[in-house]
């Protein structure tokens, strides 16, 4: 008999083709647009919950040369910028790395996942120093920002967290391998709502890196109780290889970040995603979804489940 979660998981990887196969072709403007200021902002409840922080860049035209000369002007300074969630406001403040100390840059590093050292430039964000507005669950956070005579706006919520029921490492499929397992996840997903996530995997404190395909939906598990794989997620230099991909190393302490998003937040992730699957020279360019008014990016809430295990 055909175990009932194997065809769910089949349903899922149809609808995962489905999506690929739908996405709309879209041929950007060569050089002509004028530059656009990106957005990168992001505010994170549930088991570690954070104050909202913002980065700010400007667009490059799609085929042009980037000068890595010249890659901190990159950044927009000096924005005005506001959080907002009920009647609470924060204003956030511009940071620099070259304007922090040592100790302060350690702890940006170990926030944003980056090496300092060897960034090769002066890294800026906006964050409430105060800490006074950290995410919470079931609240809408809405961001305006003022710069270079513009303003942008958006909207996210931050769900309620992810009901996972149990995090497992078992043997691979096929021959097992004494060294490496893979994770199973079993979700419990909420009944009659559009449910979105994305997650995060963390190796040994090295910091939390997104898989390759990093989000999903419950568009046919819907209200089930669901279990599936969950590949490691490895960094960007990592060459690929077939029979260790996404696999876990035995003795490797994990941490899992499994997150619940909204709706916008998951268009952008899916869209942006497909757009880095599909890359190369007979490839088309798909547009990304964006939830930023006068601008591009992404604002989006994290509601977040830490699981820490070893692999075992």
């Amino acid at each position: 008999m055909i175990n009932s979660n194997a065809i769910k998981y089949l349903a899922f990887l149809c609808a995962a083709c489905i999506f690929l196969s739908c996405e709309e072709e879209f041929v950007p403007e060569i050089n002509s647009a004028p530059p656009e200021i990106v957005v990168e902002g992001y505010i994170e409840g549930g088991d570690n919950p954070t104050s909202p922080y913002v980065i700010l860049t400007r667009s490059v035209p799609f085929f042009s040369e980037i000068n890595l000369n010249n890659v901190d002007g990159f950044f927009v300074r000096d924005a005005i910028i506001t959080v907002t969630t009920d009647d609470k406001v924060v204003e956030l403040e511009e940071f620099c790395l070259s304007e922090l100390s040592p100790a302060q840059q350690i702890i940006v590093s170990e926030l944003f996942g980056v090496n300092t050292d060897s960034m090769g430039l002066d890294f800026c964000v906006y964050i409430d120093p105060t800490f006074s507005m950290l995410g919470e669950e079931g609240k809408q956070y809405d961001l305006r920002i003022e710069a270079q005579g513009k303003v942008l706006t958006a909207t996210t919520n931050i769900p309620q967290r992810a009901r996972i029921s149990d995090l497992a490492f078992v043997d691979l499929p096929g021959i097992p391998v004494d060294t490496l397992r893979e994770l199973r996840v079993i979700l419990e997903d909420e009944v009659d709502e559009a449910n979105f996530y994305r997650y995060f995997t963390n190796r040994n404190d090295e910091g939390y890196l997104a898989a390759l395909n990093s989000v999903l939906n419950d568009l046919f598990f819907d209200g089930d109780k669901f279990e599936f794989p969950l590949p490691k997620a490895e960094a960007s230099d990592v060459e690929f290889n077939f029979e260790t991909y996404g696999f876990y190393k035995v003795g490797d302490t994990m941490e899992i970040k499994f997150c619940s998003i909204d709706e916008a937040h998951y268009d952008f992730w899916s869209t942006l995603e497909f757009n880095r699957a599909n890359q190369g020279p007979f490839s088309s360019y798909t547009a990304i979804s964006y939830n930023i008014e006068g601008g591009i990016g992404i604002w989006g809430g994290y509601s977040s489940s830490i699981r820490r295990l070893v692999v075992e």
